[in-house]
């Protein structure tokens, strides 16, 4: 695939990521372990078609020490042994924040429940806004289409 154009070498795009990058460093000092943060930054950006992204936090899992049979199970999540009930629930509002617009009403309430059953509010602040950022993200690199394949973990 080929870029529409180079967004990331723009005035506009670089000004724009600098702040929401700033913006993310809030989440990730919420207590959400990182381990659970790449696996809601993966389930995000595989639901949204978002190449970059994937091969962006696959890849920092994995350089985390993560292990890639667990994260080629994310999309399968329901189905998998491998995550514990907390990353379950983490998914689970990923998905859910994700596909908001496929939800009259948002996010249900029985979904909130569960996640507010293992994080505390800090928590779930840093995930409602992780999983905010990786959808700006998702949404700029799908529409500049952004080439996904030659992201190294720590580029960024």
């Amino acid at each position: 695939m080929e870029a529409r154009f180079n967004y990331y070498g723009t005035t506009t795009g670089q000004k724009f990521s600098k702040y929401i990058n700033s913006a993310g460093k809030a989440s990730g000092d919420s207590g959400v372990p990182y381990a659970t943060t790449q696996l809601v930054l993966l389930r995000a950006s595989q639901i949204n078609g978002c190449g970059m992204c994937t091969d962006m936090h696959y890849k920092d899992a994995i350089h985390a020490g993560d292990q890639p049979e667990r994260l080629n199970l994310v999309a399968a999540w329901r189905e998998a042994t491998v995550f514990t009930d907390a990353e379950r629930a983490a998914l689970e509002l990923a998905e859910e924040g994700t596909r908001i617009a496929d939800a009259a009403g948002g996010i249900p309430d029985d979904v909130w429940a569960t996640a507010a059953k293992h994080y505390d509010e800090e928590q779930l602040a840093g995930l409602v806004s992780t999983i905010a950022l990786i959808n700006a993200y998702n949404r700029m690199n799908v529409i500049a289409r952004t080439p996904a394949g030659s992201y190294q973990p720590g580029q960024w």
